[in-house]
């Protein structure tokens, strides 16, 4: 398991240090559980928002919720694993629940990024008040049209095996 992947505890600490030095930590999340060019795109934009970039993984339960039964493809420690890998990422640390908030209030952001499909108005009541309460920044970067892992995971039924 690569350094990167962190517990939670240990990212508030990091955290802490970072803001006392006077530099930012970008944090963003997902399940990320085929990862593709949007994927890679979205997060070296993000970590250009600051001086670390921290990205929360949906734990393998959380994915179920969230896309289904046959989801993920890929276990948790290897999603955190892979996401750790890219340059562009500092940090992966997991997380068990379905919302991120619990996380965003332990941790502290200075700025939170989401990507093109969502918008202020759709982030998850919860999130969105969390994030206001501790006074991050909200940042959505622009949606890579194209890019998707379910359409990703079509593709890949449709070819033949063998």
């Amino acid at each position: 398991m690569s350094e990167k992947v962190v517990d939670q505890n240990r990212l508030a600490s990091l955290t802490d240090a970072l803001r006392k030095q006077g530099r930012k930590l970008v944090l963003t999340n997902g399940c990320f559980d085929l990862l593709h060019v949007g994927h890679v795109r979205y997060l070296q934009a993000a970590r250009a928002l600051g001086d670390a970039l921290a990205v929360a993984i949906n734990g393998d339960d959380s994915v179920r919720v969230l896309k289904g039964g046959g989801r993920p493809l890929n276990s948790e420690s290897e999603r955190a694993e892979i996401v750790a890998a890219l340059q562009c990422v500092d940090y992966a640390v997991l997380f068990s629940e379905v919302r991120v908030t619990r996380l965003i209030e332990k941790v502290q952001p200075a700025i939170y990024v989401k990507g093109g499909d969502y918008t202020l108005a759709s982030l998850h009541p919860e999130e969105h008040a969390a994030l206001e309460k501790i006074g991050a920044e909200i940042r959505i970067l622009p949606f890579e049209p194209g890019y998707s892992t379910s359409r990703l995971i079509e593709r890949i039924k449709g070819l033949p095996y063998g």
